[in-house]
């Protein structure tokens, strides 16, 4: 998440002042997936809500290539070179989703595995 994205996360509300950059993150994601799931579920009933929350997860991955690449980031180079492979495929996939009605499943996945990332939690529990 880029510094601009990040500052409005975190700051935008005196409440969440307090909040590390990783809570941000998490809950920031946390939101856009939990938005995604309802509107993946309810596809049948409007695909609206699911452009809706594709084009949310689709910013929200732009952010982080974006963050990845920058000289500021201090993550090792061979994570965020996954990292950026995992943005490139989230956002390759999410154009086939939207133009070919593909399941947003594996997307919902990839945000769950970062949040567990984020939470310091392995995909084992």
């Amino acid at each position: 998440m880029n510094a601009h994205a990040l500052a409005a996360a975190t700051y935008g509300n005196p409440s969440n002042a307090q909040k590390t950059a990783r809570t941000a993150e998490y809950q920031v994601i946390a939101r856009i997936t939990s938005r995604l799931q309802r509107a993946h579920a309810d596809r049948a009933n409007g695909f609206a809500a699911l452009a809706e929350a594709l084009t949310e997860n689709r910013r929200l991955w732009t952010e982080f290539a974006i963050d990845l690449a920058s000289t500021e980031n201090t993550l090792p180079d061979a994570l965020k070179l996954q990292l950026l492979q995992l943005a490139n495929f989230t956002l390759r996939h999410t154009e086939v989703v939207l133009r070919a009605g593909a399941s947003a499943d594996v997307l919902i996945d990839i945000n769950i595995a970062i949040m567990r990332g984020l939470a310091g939690k392995d995909d084992a529990t």
